[in-house]
């Protein structure tokens, strides 16, 4: 995170030409639609691309059925091998798939494509509508000062309930462990839900240190085996990054979730994951907030809330708070991890002697899994 907002450092932004880009998009474009004339009108390389991924917005025309077509569309890449991922593995056949799926039950911007050739653009990618709204900002944080901030309490208290709500609506996806089966990415073999996703986090520990151990990363890891939960909840689709950074909201008064975006960490998991990550990213924008002297949302997002919201919803009480507490800041801890070693790489930040240093939560979590 960054000192002076406590935003998670973006990587390098993309070093392709947009001219290039335009021009080899709409080749691409033609071989996906009837109209051997189809262009891409205009194309834009936002300067703050995603933390794993990179993003191209465009405009493209063409003729269907006699009559023109034109349309407002994000191409979603996967990274290159040598930008360093974020993830070990980026699979975009599973977030179109996810996207598609889930489009009945909350709202999402319409997939178009899949393109799992490279040869197009250099990585593969899907295409899908852009959509208008807002997001509440990363950098700076919206704490700091947002159209958020800006908000009446009771709109505030409105957009928490129709985000939980959101996040309701995808636990409710009947019989998620057949439907989402593509997304397990461990073997069942006997072991829980919650188990497997936890072995899958320590996995990917593993990879992003890059064989640097983490003694932070480990403690956390020994903290969640002694305090493992007696009961597990149910086997639901979790969305993984369930923040509101990751929602476009409507404009006005009436903020309501536009699109839910970022399925990149979807996975099979237990209603608590997606809660208690939705929690733990304010929380770590607030204690960063206050430790500056600056106000913030106190009174946003706050566990017992959103578990009684998610809980009249459902009818399923959310429960071990401070175990999942711990989990979704540990997940953090390992994704800023992999983030800032990618700096080191690219020469943007020194190697500090202790690793752990690197972990831009270190503080919550050697306070969580202390008392």
């Amino acid at each position: 995170m960054s000192e002076q907002s406590g935003a998670i450092a973006r990587p390098r932004t993309s070093t392709r030409d947009t001219g290039e880009a335009r021009a080899a998009v709409g080749a691409w474009l033609r071989t996906r639609v009837p109209d051997p004339d189809a262009e891409v009108l205009d194309l834009d390389i936002p300067s703050a691309n995603g933390m794993s991924s990179e993003t191209l917005l465009l405009t493209a025309r063409w003729t269907e059925q006699g009559a023109p077509v034109e349309r407002r569309l994000v191409l979603r890449l996967a990274p290159r091998g040598d930008a360093v991922p974020v993830f070990p593995r980026y699979d975009l056949a599973a977030q179109f798939e996810s996207m598609r799926l889930v489009r009945d039950h909350v709202p999402v911007p319409d997939v178009h494509w899949y393109e799992p050739d490279p040869a197009p653009l250099g990585s593969p990618f899907f295409v899908m509508e852009r959509l208008d709204g807002r997001v509440p900002p990363d950098i700076p944080p919206y704490v700091y000062g947002s159209w958020v901030t800006e908000l009446s309490a009771q709109a505030r208290s409105e957009m928490q309930d129709a985000t939980v709500g959101v996040i309701a609506a995808l636990h409710r996806i009947p019989d998620a462990a057949s439907t989402f089966a593509f997304l397990d990415r461990e073997a069942p073999d006997g072991r829980s839900t919650l188990r497997r996703h936890v072995d899958a986090t320590r996995a990917y520990a593993d990879w992003a240190t890059g064989g640097r151990p983490s003694p932070l990363i480990d403690r956390g890891f020994a903290w969640l085996d002694a305090n493992w939960p007696g009961e597990e909840g149910p086997t639901v689709l979790s969305w993984g990054d369930s923040r509101v950074g990751n929602i476009m909201y409507t404009e006005g008064r009436d903020v309501r979730p536009a699109a839910v975006l970022d399925w990149e960490m979807a996975a099979l998991g237990v209603p608590e994951l997606d809660l208690a990550w939705l929690v733990d990213l304010h929380r770590m924008f607030q204690t960063g907030a206050e430790r500056r002297g600056v106000p913030g949302l106190p009174d946003f997002l706050r566990w017992a809330d959103v578990a009684a919201h998610y809980a009249e919803l459902t009818g399923y009480q959310p429960r071990d708070e401070d175990f999942h507490q711990v989990y979704a800041t540990l997940r953090m801890s390992v994704v800023t991890l992999r983030t800032q070693l990618r700096a080191v790489r690219f020469g943007e930040i020194e190697m500090p002697e202790d690793p752990d240093d690197l972990i831009r939560a270190r503080c919550d979590l050697e306070e969580l899994i202390t008392g």
